[in-house]
């Protein structure tokens, strides 16, 4: 059975960091690609950042040199270190697994909220 399990969101003031973990069963999941996305309220989700099997990573825009993404391997777990948090931020953070178009994987979310 699949799970992917996010956890580590909250409450941050803003300029403050979080780090979210995605534990992963149920598949092999060294081959695959890891995404986290957010979606905050009235938006649609969007990606945040990707790394993939070869450590690979991608980063989009309004998180870039604020934001890492790392895995390992070895705990079957995916990463996101949060810093220098902004309001606009705040989002339920999703991950995702994917190795093909028939293999895509989502956890239910965790909830991060910037605020002061």
């Amino acid at each position: 059975q699949v799970q992917l399990v996010e956890s580590g969101g909250g409450l941050v003031q803003p300029g403050g960091s979080l780090r979210l973990s995605c534990a992963a069963s149920g598949f092999v999941f060294s081959m695959y690609v890891m995404t986290w996305y957010r979606q905050a309220p009235g938006k649609e989700r969007e990606l945040v950042a990707t790394i993939t099997a070869l450590d690979g990573t991608y980063y989009t825009d309004p998180v870039k040199g604020r934001f890492t993404i790392s895995r390992d391997n070895t705990k079957n777990t995916v990463y996101l270190q949060m810093n220098s948090l902004k309001p606009d931020d705040t989002a339920v953070y999703f991950c995702q697994a994917s190795a093909s178009r028939n293999s895509i994987y989502w956890g239910r979310g965790t909830q991060v909220t910037v605020s002061s």
